[in-house]
């Protein structure tokens, strides 16, 4: 008798409906809560949202939590759900990840969507002396907040969302917490990504000052084949927590109901 145990897998939530499957996949520092706005929004679709290695729910599961793991991770994630017709909808840390995923051109695959994504090929603001104090953003509750309200986004949110970003970027654990500024965020991954196959959608936020529309219109679309482009007006680079219904229907027009 086989007595083997599987690894756990990263925790997700997954609700039935029409597809095909929304796969959501979350920035540095959050959990599948960044998505709640937007899948609220989504009625009767078929999602599926994910807390990656390390972060919130799974931050538990040992390390390492990089790119390539966090992306082996997630298609066990869609293969445990049965999933088989899905696109990948992923934000900044997460649309690096998608990126990766994409590349391997996994069965079922139909598309992909880039939010505020991180681009392909870094950009050359990504200096190790700007990844050393990036990956100290979350040390304290005061970080946070100075992160919060100062870089991630261009508009005042709602003290329950801004509570939530608190709690989910002091959960993770150390090596999920370090391991994207210190080395995902300056990996070139423009080989892979001039793999990808599916059509894809490049979202951008007007106001990112992370991930600004230059960076991405320069270091990411040239790199998929014949990508859509659209940039969200009077947003910073929460774009599911500032913008969501704006980027709802950017996801149903891109993704309508088979």
């Amino acid at each position: 008798m086989n007595t083997t145990q599987r690894p756990p897998l990263p925790v997700d939530d997954h609700r039935p409906g029409t597809g095909p499957t929304l796969v959501f996949l979350h920035y540095w520092g959050r959990s599948a809560r960044t998505w709640d706005l937007v899948v609220d929004r989504l009625v009767g679709r078929h999602v599926l949202t994910v807390d990656f290695r390390g972060w919130s729910r799974s931050s538990s599961l040992s390390g390492p939590s990089t790119l390539r793991r966090l992306a082996d991770d997630t298609l066990a994630v869609i293969a445990d759900a049965s999933i088989t017709d899905y696109v990948l909808v992923g934000h900044s840390m997460g649309g690096k990840v998608a990126q990766l995923i994409a590349a391997t051109r996994p069965a079922g695959l139909r598309g992909l969507i880039l939010v505020g994504s991180g681009p392909a090929k870094p950009a050359t603001e990504i200096t190790p002396e700007y990844r050393e104090a990036l990956s100290h953003a979350y040390d304290s509750d005061e970080s946070v907040a100075g992160a919060r309200d100062n870089i991630l986004t261009a508009i005042e949110l709602p003290e329950s969302v801004k509570a939530q970003i608190a709690a989910d970027s002091r959960s993770s654990a150390d090596a999920a917490r370090t391991e994207w500024p210190l080395r995902g965020i300056a990996e070139d991954i423009t080989d892979h990504t001039r793999m990808i196959s599916v059509p894809a959608l490049v979202v951008a936020g007007e106001e990112d000052r992370v991930e600004p529309v230059d960076v991405l219109r320069d270091n990411l679309v040239p790199y998929l084949c014949g990508a859509d482009f659209m940039v969200i007006p009077n947003t910073g680079h929460l774009i599911p927590l500032e913008a969501p219904a704006d980027l709802v229907d950017a996801i149903t027009s891109f993704v309508p109901v088979a």
